[in-house]
């Protein structure tokens, strides 16, 4: 009879191997926050032991993992706000003009992203202006980083043709050529204190480059998620004044195709522990919590989400 049991048993396991749920996670650069951001939601839904296993996987950026979700090859993914919101319209940029992703659900906002321009303290740039005929890394193709960097330039009546050479690569790629001297200036669409920009300042010296709200409001009704944002003195090596810059959001997004349960299970392993989650990475322990993560979401909520903030108190 016990090995009876025992042969039981291991099929209940074996059959609860094959009900797991498989989630990808599709995040960014690694050098940037998506990764180890997502990179720590998927440990913690793996150690949550809720049916569910879930994967990080690098990627081109916000772009590339609205357009994957689409494609059926992520379930859940990083993304800027504005993006989400071009991409659900179907407007604004040219990825998705015309092209709208109407298959992406909320579930999160999470941090503000600030826009760093970021430039050589030899490339004698001192504003958005002194870009025009420099090299600059505008992001890598499908990030949210090259439509930002082509917002604010529209800003400052600038377009990539103006400029010396616009360069798509990934931030990795585009810090490197900056300590090469093969580039003046980089965006990088970043939570606070994003670990490639420390380690350019470290080899390389840099100064940030302020932008003016002013500027990007004239745009704002076109582009409406940018918010004001100061980037502190300190945060970056060699750079002690504080920087004027504009920020987007930072959220998580899934597909609708996922079911609710299968939400719920995920939001309540990744969310349900503030503290696990906010050890994560400093931008969710200083700027994260319930309330502000479903305030302004420029997409539906998934109901596998409405449903678990529902029980957290945070919706009616």
């Amino acid at each position: 009879m016990r090995g009876k049991g025992w042969l039981l048993a291991g099929i209940a396991l074996m059959g609860l191997g094959l009900a797991q749920e498989f989630i990808t996670i599709g995040s960014g650069a690694t050098t940037g926050v998506y990764f180890p951001l997502a990179t720590g939601m998927a440990k913690l839904v793996n150690d949550a032991n809720v049916g569910i296993r879930a994967n990080a996987r690098p990627t081109g950026g916000s772009v590339a993992n609205i357009n994957a979700i689409a494609a059926g090859e992520f379930e859940v993914a990083l993304t800027q706000n504005d993006i989400a919101y071009y991409a659900y319209q179907g407007c604004c940029i040219p990825a998705f003009e015309g092209k709208a992703v109407k298959g992406i659900r909320a579930l999160a906002a999470l941090y503000p992203e600030v826009i760093h321009i970021v430039a050589r303290k030899d490339a004698g740039i001192r504003t958005v202006a002194d870009l025009k005929g420099k090299r600059v890394v505008v992001g890598d193709v499908g990030s949210g980083t090259e439509q930002n960097a082509r917002q604010i330039l529209e800003a400052y009546g600038l377009r990539f043709e103006d400029l010396g050479q616009a360069i798509r690569v990934s931030a990795t790629q585009g810090i490197q050529l900056m300590q090469d001297k093969r580039a003046d200036a980089l965006f990088y669409t970043v939570g606070l204190g994003a670990s490639a920009i420390q380690q350019l300042a470290l080899t390389t010296p840099i100064t940030l480059v302020a932008v003016d709200l002013a500027k990007v409001q004239a745009i704002a009704k076109k582009y409406p998620f940018y918010v004001g944002f100061n980037i502190p003195g300190g945060t970056y090596k060699g750079v002690d004044v504080t920087t004027p810059t504009v920020a987007v959001q930072a959220m998580l997004i899934a597909s609708e195709k996922l079911s609710e349960e299968t939400v719920y299970k995920f939001m309540k392993a990744v969310f349900g522990n503030q503290e696990a989650l906010k050890k994560i990475h400093p931008n969710l322990e200083r700027f994260f919590s319930l309330e502000k993560a479903v305030r302004g979401l420029p997409i539906p909520l998934h109901p596998g989400a409405e449903r678990f903030y529902k029980e957290a108190g945070v919706l009616k």
